[in-house]
């Protein structure tokens, strides 16, 4: 594993924060940076960056005209991506890399808002991240856009709803539309900022079954500690 490693984590809304990867930061003794996008902090330089952690929010990466900042992050992640250090993207995050790699992020079929089964594809296994752990796994959902896989990107996970909800770049860009790094106090956090969004659909569910679910949380936060580690290993 990496030594000591200068993180910094895009915000695009205070709701939608790293969750449990600060546990997995402290305990690895990393240091944490932020840019939030929402109180105007500019990026920093790519030099100054070893691994970089985009988080979710509710806006989409095509609404330059709301989020005039859109185009310059999706600029500054090509750039980062470069350099070939680390990256996660989650949710929004993910659609970020995409667009960073090229290729159109659209709206879905359908939205997918709850917790909801996810296939890991056999191909994580490629990356020794995937061991011993069961293909079929329930995590947190909360989006309604989606992404082609990037050219010389592997797909490595689906849900009934969107084929396409995760990918490994190089290596070392990992893109999860899903959330494995929420808390119970984190998704309450978003089921009170985006409650409206909780509406009839195949894939919505309803707020008290969102807060409801107990009994996942740690196994997740255990694959989202697997991930990372992998990923802090990956420095060139």
């Amino acid at each position: 594993m990496a030594d000591q490693l200068n993180i910094r984590c895009l915000m695009h809304v205070p709701f939608e924060g790293p969750g449990i990867i600060t546990d997995w930061i402290g305990k690895r003794n990393h240091i944490l940076t932020y840019t939030r996008f929402y109180e105007d902090d500019p990026l920093p330089d790519v030099s100054s960056v070893e691994m970089l952690v985009i988080m979710g929010g509710p806006m989409n990466v095509f609404d330059f005209h709301i989020h005039p900042w859109m185009q310059d992050e999706i600029d500054w992640v090509t750039r980062y991506i470069s350099t070939r250090k680390p990256v996660l993207g989650i949710c929004l995050g993910a659609q970020i890399i995409a667009a960073a790699l090229g290729v159109e992020v659209h709206p879905g079929k359908h939205r997918e808002i709850g917790w909801h089964n996810l296939q890991f594809l056999p191909s994580l296994g490629d990356y020794r991240i995937w061991q011993d752990l069961p293909v079929t796994r329930k995590v947190f959902h909360w989006h309604g856009d989606t992404f082609p896989i990037p050219k010389g990107a592997t797909r490595i996970a689906s849900s009934h709803a969107f084929p396409n909800q995760g990918f490994i770049y190089n290596n070392r860009v990992l893109a999860l539309q899903f959330h494995l790094e929420v808390t119970p106090a984190s998704v309450k956090d978003l089921v009170d900022n985006c409650r409206d969004e909780l509406v009839p659909g195949p894939y919505i569910q309803s707020e008290e079954e969102i807060l409801g679910e107990e009994k996942v949380y740690q196994t997740n936060q255990e694959l989202m500690f697997r991930l990372l580690d992998y990923l802090s290993g990956q420095i060139p």
